[in-house]
């Protein structure tokens, strides 16, 4: 691995384990000057050493977070060989900033061993912390915000009751100790008396991992120096993303707030989240249209609605799906949302709105959207993309990608009205 930039190596390459979070690794590392280009898939290797030599972050948005451990294989270690083969300073596994995992699904201490099998056995930084997002790691406990309130992870009301991967541990060498035999340790922000200091630590310590503590910015910038010196694999959150350009800010200058209108907004949904929902209604009262993505006859009646100028929102979470088996339901939202979605930028619809991280990597998916850019940082974690396809139908074509709890309630119409003139 490459620790020198002028080497013509890309400073950063990632593997990220969901979509919508893979996304936020470009807005870190743009947010402080670097460029980026996210894949949809892994590309063939001339694309994406191209996209390196022009890149200062190059990624792979994948699926291992929801993958079985016996699947992760499979799924992570082709592309993290192929990005290790671009040399990059540092290769990241990208991983939430809540370190949802389990020895059963999305095995991040499965991803340590295979990182470590690619790239050699040395100590892999483990950065979960992102104080920015209210995720922070103190004396190897992990922290996270719920509305105004900081809980400690094992009693943070959404992750401690999470569906697939609830979280009843808040020391991350114990919650990570528990998916590999590999050790697990962590180095306490009190060891933090300088770079050369942290770099000593990683380096010449003799476990797998290392969990780091996080606490504040400076806390960041130290460790992404340390990183970049140090070279090799990591696994961490957008804090990860964040140390490493904080430590070598680029030029690129700052991410826009806005670009030009585009006309009215089609939203498409298959997050049943609440905050998605009030989303929508806040959307029906401000003008829009909404109906259930599934309703007979709704591609005709929001293409209609479309242009005569008034934005529409498809919602999921009243849609009828009584009559399909639990596993036919995400892929059939998606594939309805993604046929209404290429009938409407057919007639001249340029800004989207997918809402769910499952429902924006399969519609992107569909659509043929072959990696994504930045078009603009409106507000907060936010981010509007820029699709770059080979169908000029979508090639341009501005998205907004979401998770169910992301975004302000009135989400849908500070997009509608995003503009650079305003």
């Amino acid at each position: 691995m490459s620790s020198d930039p002028a080497a013509g190596a890309t400073r950063l390459a990632f593997y990220g384990d969901d979509f919508t979070g893979s996304v936020d690794v470009l807005l870190q590392v743009a947010r402080r000057g670097w460029t980026g280009r996210l894949f949809t898939r892994l590309p063939d290797r001339e694309t994406l050493r191209a996209a390196a030599q022009q890149c200062d972050a190059v990624g792979v948005a994948g699926i291992a977070r929801s993958l079985p451990t016996e699947q992760v294989e499979a799924e992570v270690r082709p592309v993290l060989t192929v990005l290790a083969g671009l040399d990059p300073q540092v290769l990241q596994y990208k991983a939430c900033s809540t370190a949802d995992s389990s020895p059963q699904v999305g095995s991040l201490g499965r991803a340590l061993e295979i990182g470590r099998s690619v790239l050699g056995e040395h100590t892999v930084p483990l950065l979960f912390a992102q104080p920015d997002f209210g995720r922070y790691t103190v004396f190897g406990h992990h922290f996270a915000r719920e509305g105004e309130t900081v809980y400690r992870l094992d009693r943070q009301p959404t992750m401690s009751s999470h569906p697939v991967t609830p979280m009843n541990e808040s020391d991350l060498a114990v919650h990570l100790g528990r998916q590999t035999d590999l050790e697990i340790g962590s180095v306490p922000f009190t060891a933090y008396t300088s770079v050369a200091e942290v770099t000593r630590l990683i380096g010449e310590s003799d476990v797998a991992g290392l969990v780091l503590d996080v606490l504040q910015e400076e806390h960041l910038r130290l460790l992404g120096q340390a990183m970049l010196d140090l070279g090799g694999f990591a696994i961490g959150s957008g804090g990860l993303s964040h140390a490493l350009a904080a430590a070598e800010p680029g030029g690129a200058g700052p991410v826009p707030v806005a670009t030009p209108a585009r006309g009215p907004v089609l939203a498409v949904s298959g997050s049943r989240s609440a905050q998605t929902r009030r989303q929508m209604d806040a959307a029906a009262r401000a003008g829009w249209m909404i109906e259930p993505v599934l309703a007979d006859g709704v591609q005709e009646r929001a293409l209609a609605a479309l242009a005569t100028g008034r934005s529409v929102a498809l919602s999921s979470d009243d849609a009828d799906t009584s009559g399909l088996a639990a596993e036919e339901v995400l892929p059939t939202l998606a594939r309805a949302a993604t046929g209404i979605v290429e009938a409407a930028v057919a007639d001249g619809v340029g800004r989207v709105i997918v809402c769910g991280g499952d429902t924006s990597s399969r519609v992107t998916t569909l659509l043929g959207v072959e990696s994504l850019s930045i078009a603009a940082n409106p507000a907060g974690n936010v981010v509007l993309l820029r699709a770059h396809a080979e169908d000029q139908a979508i090639d341009g074509l501005e998205l907004l990608l979401k998770g169910g709890q992301v975004g302000a309630v009135d989400l849908f119409e500070t997009i509608r009205t995003l503009d650079t003139d305003t």
